[in-house]
């Protein structure tokens, strides 16, 4: 009778109603990489609705903004037969995860998913016709942002082209600014330069990177691009080497530099320190990509766990909620992006947010909805990788744009 009693004054106070006491007793372990201040805010929303669903949370957090480090961790688990309730993955890695046979399905949480997800985005939840991945949100990684009071300081204004960009830098640094925060991280170069590659038109990004042509990839286009990267390095400061994004994120929103190169993530970033878009920061499209947008799309996916081949309780509750319209809107209100649920309103978020909204759906309409490569959306790990190295090889020597546009053509070719 206690237990029964116990249960009930829970139930009354909206914790656990409807919950077994099996269920109950379930913990979720969660490996993400969800470390900064705005991303450790976001999922600790989702922490919390697990616990008020009776769950016990095991937190598996690996720092690293790109998450290699969690990958490695994730495959040492999942190799010792430990492997997490739930790991965040995206792109084609969930499927090459279903290919190892170590994911459930999810089929029974997600009855409403199809009408309610992006087309582009649905299709990377499934594996063999079934969901085994659960979306959080959209991530535009095309944006620049820049510091009000130094734009104002030197009497810029938002660049859309990269002339007006770099004239915009060059006022900057006479003015004592730091022009271009900027990690030192491979995933921060190939972020910047897969912009660039974006500027060049949404046809040019696609061919270049999703369905690898090597015409493209070894065009005149291409040289200007790695020409464009060269010329924005020149607008860094000489103590990038392994910075972290939010430290160059820091940088900006501290006025110590002018710009940053970088996603929507690093919105969350700002508003933890309390900086509002329009009047402490701008977010703009990275000149020459208004019309495009480059998503990142943050995804669980779910193991078999010992003993079970199908879903447990606390895996398709957590998938249940992830894709709640409550959970979705606040999820990104802390992280920086915006609902990938569709519906999901856009009342309770800023300008940036509300733009981005709206470029998407435009993007979407117009076929200027590509994935990232940057971000383990357009190509498995081993091509990404390949292209990875050429970037950062460039932008951490001398190489002359040419050899650069003929390693990345080899590089493509990498399976």
């Amino acid at each position: 009778m206690k237990f029964r009693a116990i249960m009930g004054a829970l139930c009354a106070a909206g914790l656990m109603c409807g919950v077994s006491a099996v269920q109950a007793a379930e913990s979720v372990e969660v490996l993400h990489w969800w470390t900064s201040g705005g991303e450790s805010k976001a999922v600790g929303v989702l922490k919390d609705d697990m616990q008020k669903q009776g769950y016990t949370w095991k937190d598996f957090a690996v720092a690293g903004g790109a998450g290699a480090a969690a990958m490695t961790a994730l495959k040492t688990q999942v190799i010792s037969g430990n492997a997490p309730t739930a790991a965040q993955i995206k792109g084609p890695l969930i499927q090459e995860w279903a290919q190892q046979g170590v994911l459930v399905n999810i089929d029974s949480a997600a009855t409403d998913w199809k009408k309610n997800l992006p087309p582009e985005i649905d299709k990377i939840m499934h594996a063999d016709g079934h969901y085994v991945a659960a979306p959080f949100s959209v991530h535009r990684v095309n944006w620049l942002y820049i510091n009000k009071a130094a734009l104002d300081k030197v009497g810029g204004k938002v660049p859309t082209t990269w002339p007006e960009f770099f004239a915009v830098a060059d006022k900057m640094k006479a003015a004592g600014i730091m022009p271009v925060a900027m990690g030192g991280q491979p995933w921060q170069d190939l972020t910047l330069w897969e912009d660039v590659v974006l500027s060049q038109g949404a046809d040019f990004y696609k061919k270049a990177l999703v369905d690898l042509d090597q015409k493209t990839l070894t065009s005149d286009k291409m040289l200007q691009v790695f020409d464009t990267v060269r010329k924005i390095q020149g607008y860094f400061d000489s103590g990038r080497t392994g910075r972290d994004w939010n430290l160059a994120t820091a940088m900006v929103i501290n006025g110590k530099a002018g710009m940053q190169f970088m996603g929507d993530w690093a919105k969350g970033e700002f508003a933890n320190a309390n900086k509002k878009p329009g009047s402490d920061y701008i977010c703009a499209a990275v000149p020459g990509t208004e019309k495009a947008y480059t998503f990142n799309v943050d995804s669980f996916v779910f193991f078999q766990q010992k003993g079970q081949s199908a879903a447990t309780p606390g895996q398709l509750a957590l998938a249940k909620t992830i894709m709640s319209p409550a959970f979705q809107e606040q999820f990104s209100l802390y992280k920086g992006s915006i609902p990938v649920r569709l519906g999901v309103s856009m009342a309770k978020f800023d300008d940036c947010a509300k733009k981005s909204y709206a470029d998407e759906q435009t993007a979407i309409k117009s076929g200027g909805y590509v994935p990232s490569l940057a971000h383990g959306m357009a190509q498995p790990d081993a091509t990404a990788g390949a292209i990875t190295d050429v970037v950062t090889k460039f932008m951490n020597s001398s190489q002359d744009s040419k050899s650069a546009v003929e390693a990345l053509a080899k590089a493509a070719k990498t399976k």
